[in-house]
């Protein structure tokens, strides 16, 4: 199950890097910085879902009738395995984070795309260890 879904986020990049503005780079910063921001000592679960918000600042960005939805649910997914991956999942968000940011400031959807997806893989691996 989480196969699917991890490509169909991949192609949704893909889709999104191909749209993406300035503005919505902006935002997408907006977003990683926001989710920096949040102290160490907060719940793990309002980090998570801090970070889990680049998806749907994501999906707003590609204006795609049907990259879109498949984003948002990216948040939902995304959320769940952090989660579960707990707080060790906090540097390899952000360190995933920047990257993407790199590749989609570069127009490089192929490497935006192949970025996502072994995020979400790492995740996956990391839900699995922690008993998912």
């Amino acid at each position: 199950m989480h196969d699917e879904r991890i490509q169909l986020l991949a192609k949704a990049t893909r889709i999104a890097c191909q749209a993406i503005t300035g503005p919505h780079l902006a935002a997408l910063q907006d977003s990683v910085s926001r989710a920096c921001e949040i102290p160490a000592r907060a719940p793990w679960d309002r980090k998570a879902a801090a970070h889990a918000e680049f998806f749907n600042v994501l999906a707003h960005a590609t204006g795609h009738p049907g990259a879109g939805p498949v984003l948002d649910d990216g948040a939902r997914l995304a959320y769940e395995l952090m989660i579960a991956a707990g707080r060790a999942a906090d540097g390899i968000v952000i360190n995933s984070r920047r990257q993407l940011l790199g590749y989609l400031r570069a127009g490089d959807a192929d490497q935006a795309a192949s970025e996502m997806e072994n995020h979400l893989r790492v995740l996956r691996v990391m839900w699995r260890l922690a008993g998912g």
